[in-house]
Order: structure tokens, then sequence, then C-alpha cells
């Protein structure tokens, strides 16, 4: 179901990549990572994270 997708804001966003709260804001400024704005809130797909970071290790290699 899509809603066992969502992430609900940078903190949990950053458990779930592993990544600091600042570089999830900063991604997702830069549009690196898809993100969801309601307000001051800000919303992620797990599955739109996971294909963000798989094209940037393809980049990155």
């Amino acid at each position: 179901m899509l809603t066992h997708d969502l992430i609900e804001g940078a903190d949990d966003a950053a458990a779930f990549t592993g990544l600091s709260r600042r570089k999830i804001y900063r991604l997702a400024e830069e549009g690196h990572v898809p993100v969801i704005r309601k307000g001051r809130r800000l919303y992620f797909r797990k599955s739109e994270l996971e294909y963000a970071f798989r094209a940037l290790e393809r980049t990155a290699l």
C-alpha cells in the first residue's frame, strides 16, 4: 500500500537512508531527492529515495 511507502519528515528520511537530517534537507533543496511539501512539512516516498540513491551511486562511480 502507498501509505507504507510514505516517510514523514527529514528526521525519518535521515534514519531510513543513514544520512544526516541536514544532508537530507540539502539534497531535497538541490532537487537530488524527490520530496512532497505540504506547508512546512516534508514527505518522502521510500521507493523514490531508494531509486534516487541508486542513481546517485551510479553517477559517483
